[in-house]
């Protein structure tokens, strides 16, 4: 079986582009079309439609694509599992994680981890929460660093409770307040983190019985610091997030107290390929010296 095709395949429902992944996988636009033809010949339908926009799947495509990126990640497996049998020298990793992580803690580590293991290759994909259960159950990424809300079709390892903070414009209260009541959050226009994006501060507010006032939604972590700081309105961000940016805002505890739970996202331990493994080994020696 030539997986070359498959991947080539997955590349283009990826990028839309036959150009982009052809420079990205080695092949000239022309040698993108003739191998998908020859796919198409032998799998009997058309894979991709033309648009204005770049190629599209079609329905038939779209149907096969989530068992072409399982037999991707398998043979990626395979490749890697002969690999660690003679030394675990060569191979690719897919990680995708809110990009306060991708920000805070996997410079350290995958710095540690590329020190053991010179010869992976790290990829990452930075999104909400429903974007990183997305790509690890469509074998997108070989797992996810997350919050645990809302990824219960995955299995899961704990890592760190990320305390939620409210966050305030400087001048909004004097340095001498200790915490901030959720429930004064119903008094002020509120900026909120888009639905999708962290599940955790909605249901921060949904367990209080708090309705904020919500002037603005925003997936961007920092637009809402700035807006934050701009004095357009106030929010609740983990306390991750605003790591490096506090001089920008005040920041002070919740009360109640509201946290989220960080952890490790992944299908099954048997799909995790030996350098996911490694990778999460090297997560778990590496962050208690970030976080302590």
């Amino acid at each position: 079986m030539d997986i070359n095709k498959y991947a080539l395949f997955s590349d283009v429902a990826e990028t839309r582009n036959f150009t982009k992944s052809g420079e990205r996988m080695g092949y000239t636009q022309p040698g993108v079309s003739h191998v998908l033809k020859a796919m198409e010949i032998e799998l009997g339908f058309s894979l991709f439609h033309r648009t204005k926009q770049g190629v599209i799947l079609t329905s038939n495509a779209k149907q096969i694509l989530p068992i072409v990126r399982r037999l991707l990640a398998v043979n990626e497996q395979l490749e890697q599992t002969i690999a660690s049998l003679n030394g675990l020298e060569t191979g690719h990793l897919t990680i995708a994680c809110f990009a306060s992580i991708s920000r805070n803690w996997l410079p350290t580590i995958i710095y540690a981890f590329r020190k053991e293991y010179p010869g992976i290759e790290v990829e990452l994909l930075e999104g909400g929460t429903d974007d990183i259960v997305n790509w690890v159950e469509d074998s997108v990424a070989d797992f996810g660093l997350l919050s645990r809300r809302r990824t219960s079709s995955l299995e899961w390892i704990p890592l760190y409770e990320d305390p939620l903070m409210a966050i305030l414009p400087k001048s909004e209260l004097p340095d001498s307040e200790k915490n901030f009541s959720i429930q004064k959050m119903a008094e002020h226009p509120f900026i909120i983190s888009a639905e999708g994006t962290d599940y955790d501060i909605h249901h921060a507010l949904e367990k209080s019985g708090v309705t904020p006032n919500i002037c603005f939604s925003s997936k961007d972590d920092h637009a809402i610091v700035s807006m934050v700081a701009n004095r357009l309105g106030i929010s609740i961000l983990p306390k991750l997030v605003i790591e490096g940016v506090q001089n920008q805002i005040l920041a002070l505890p919740l009360e109640p107290f509201f946290s989220r739970q960080l952890g490790i996202g992944f299908r099954s331990h048997s799909h995790l390929s030996p350098a996911a493994k490694s990778f999460i080994d090297t997560i778990q020696t590496i962050l208690p010296t970030l976080i302590s």
